[in-house]
């Protein structure tokens, strides 16, 4: 008998072990799936409440539940989530009296983190309002892009950016938009002053009447792309789609003790929705930063006893340039939640810091799926599974960087790319996972859809991103489209070589791009790069590093010097301008490199070496 027993136990760890080896993350990918059917069951309670169960009613429920329960941590301030209803109330009150909205109506907000912009989402909820939310740094003709394309019948702005809004006034009056200044006093012709309305009103509770037609595809936020032009498009967010990315943060295992610590603007799809939204849902508290501040990250963090950090862009890699310290490690942060982390910077990140889950999504604010790399393999944006494959179909597709389309069979189908090859990430378009499209802009919205990818009559989303999934399901993103682009008849990754060139001591950051020379085929590479603070580019170890990691025709050809490089709101690199602007030395002043391959260097680049090049004398 005991023999017996001992065989048949032998003989279940030998299967467990070949099992494991086989599907070495299967109890975690089961783990993960049956947190996403019991999310998916809480969203399916949502649709059968009548009215929709939004997020404005998780937070009024709370408000009643823990109501002196600190909400909002601001510098000096603090906030409980009673005082954030009471706030919101006064907000949604005066609005409703002085700028006569209604359930339906869309307003847009320009300003940046403060509590107040917290208290607009909120009031603006309760009236059943949208908000159309504009990067704080944009100004002139992307400004009133902005309002156009969401039809806005009005803009609150903060008093920091009057000027910019003063002026495209007359555009604004114009187009019937009424415009309201967060200030006690406005004496201007066309705008409002708004704070002392606010403080004015009643913070009594308003009638839930108010928004009774919100549905799950009622928008809940606008959010701006940019596009191809430079110019922003408006995506729509549903009330459905805040809650898919408002359980993010339950997804990484945050709970109702944790407190966040929320650097990025709240007009940002993540800001807004993974992170104050996903505060909500886990009913913790936010401390609130006005903006990212690497010298101030860690001594806020250790302040207010923050356990969750949500990250995007290059903010881990800023974090990591700073000067090494005594106290890096003594922290209570045990999650960080974001993406576009690279690997490099990942692995430095929990050297330098200390043991931290960083738990990586894949996402976008025009996007109908989202990834995540639940187990935290190191470089991975997300991880996909038999449960995934089902509820969120897709694929990996060939794609042609130098004619920039897809590539198809004789069918008229797209090809597939094997296990570990590249491609074209597409998601399938589905009543599950719609896409909303950019408001106003049919054109832009049908660009973004592919037909008869699997077969004849589907309908996919482009990413735009180019992917590469391993055998053990972890999906690696390589780079945009668009971003590849092809030189000596090879396909050249500007991630790839970003990353290769941000090893250097003097490089704090990369930017690379393709520019286009006359009688060449493709586009040759060319990096601008920013240096660290008392540091200069020796152009002879430039050249050997580079030479030494990687093939020549990676090489960028050129190398443009800039100490103030141009970001997005999100720390995300502005790569059109410099692409337009090019290399040439009459119109840029930043110091300019072309390499030379005989003398193992990059030398300076002379207008008339440029002239050369561009009448074709010289060939690269």
């Amino acid at each position: 008998m005991m023999q017996t027993l001992f065989t048949i136990l032998s003989g279940s760890a030998v299967i467990l072990l070949l099992l494991y080896r086989k599907f070495p993350y299967f109890v975690q990918d089961v783990m993960h799936a049956r947190l996403n059917i019991w999310i998916s069951g809480q969203r399916a309670k949502f649709l059968q409440t009548m009215p929709y169960f939004t997020v404005l009613d998780r937070f009024l429920e709370l408000a009643k539940k823990q109501p002196a329960k600190p909400f909002i941590i601001f510098e000096d301030e603090l906030f409980t989530y009673g005082d954030g209803d009471l706030q919101s109330n006064k907000v949604a009150r005066a609005l409703r009296q002085h700028a006569g909205l209604r359930e339906g109506d869309t307003v847009a907000l320009f300003l940046g983190n403060q509590p107040l912009f917290v208290w607009l989402l909120l009031g603006l909820a309760k009236l059943g309002c949208a908000p159309a939310l504009m990067n704080y740094g944009i100004r002139a003709s992307p400004l009133l892009q902005c309002l156009s394309c969401t039809s806005a019948k009005v803009l609150i702005a903060d008093a920091g950016v009057r000027g910019a809004v003063e002026e495209v006034l007359p555009s604004l009056r114009q187009k019937g938009i009424r415009v309201f200044i967060l200030g006690e006093a406005c004496s201007s012709e066309g705008l409002e002053a708004l704070s002392d309305k606010i403080q004015q009103a009643s913070d009594q509770p308003l009638s839930p009447q108010l928004r009774a037609q919100v549905k799950a595809t009622t928008p809940t936020a606008y959010f701006y792309t940019s596009g191809t032009t430079g110019l922003p498009k408006a995506t729509v967010s549903t009330e459905a789609k805040a809650w898919a990315a408002a359980f993010l943060l339950t997804h990484a295992h945050v709970g109702a003790q944790d407190r966040l610590y929320l650097t990025l603007p709240l007009y940002h799809m993540s800001g807004l929705h993974a992170g104050l939204h996903g505060a909500i849902e886990r009913g913790i508290t936010v401390v609130l930063k006005r903006k990212f501040s690497a010298s101030q990250f860690w001594a806020d963090c250790r302040r207010h006893n923050v356990t969750v950090i949500l990250y995007i862009g290059e903010i881990l890699r800023y974090l990591c340039n700073t000067p090494a310290g005594a106290d890096d490690r003594r922290h209570r942060v045990r999650v960080v939640v974001g993406n576009g982390l690279r690997a490099d910077v990942w692995r430095l990140f929990l050297q330098r810091f200390g043991k931290i889950r960083i738990t990586e999504f894949y996402g976008s604010s025009d996007g109908n799926t989202a990834l995540m790399n639940y187990p935290g393999r190191v470089g991975a944006v997300g991880k996909v599974n038999f449960y995934h494959r089902r509820v969120a179909p897709y694929v990996l597709v060939q794609f042609d960087p130098e004619r920039e389309e897809l590539v198809r069979d004789a069918y008229g189908l797209c090809v597939q790319v094997p296990t570990g090859e590249t491609g074209l990430f597409l998601s399938k378009i589905t009543a599950r996972n719609p896409f909303g499209g950019y408001l106003n802009n049919p054109e832009q919205t049908e660009r973004k859809k592919v037909r008869d990818v699997v077969e004849k009559g589907d309908l996919f989303l482009n990413s735009g991103d180019l992917m590469k999934i391993d055998e053990d399901g972890f999906v690696f993103f390589q780079d945009r489209v668009g971003d590849t682009f092809r030189w000596k008849g090879e396909n050249v990754a500007t991630t790839e070589v970003a990353s290769i060139l941000t090893m250097m001591d003097s490089v704090l950051d990369s930017n690379v791009y393709g520019v286009q020379l006359p009688g060449h085929e493709g586009r040759a590479g060319m990096a601008t790069l920013t240096l660290k603070e008392g540091k200069t580019l020796d152009c002879s170890e430039t050249f050997a590093h580079i030479s030494h990691s990687l093939p020549q025709f990676a090489w960028p050809q050129f190398i443009r010097i800039q100490n103030d490089p141009e970001l997005t709101g999100t720390f995300k690199q502005v790569k059109f301008r410099l692409v337009k602007e090019g290399f040439d030395p009459s119109t840029i002043r930043d110091p300019l490199f072309i390499v030379d391959p005989g003398r193992k260097t990059y030398s300076p680049l002379t207008q008339d070496c440029y002239d050369s090049i561009w009448s074709g004398k010289v060939k690269l």
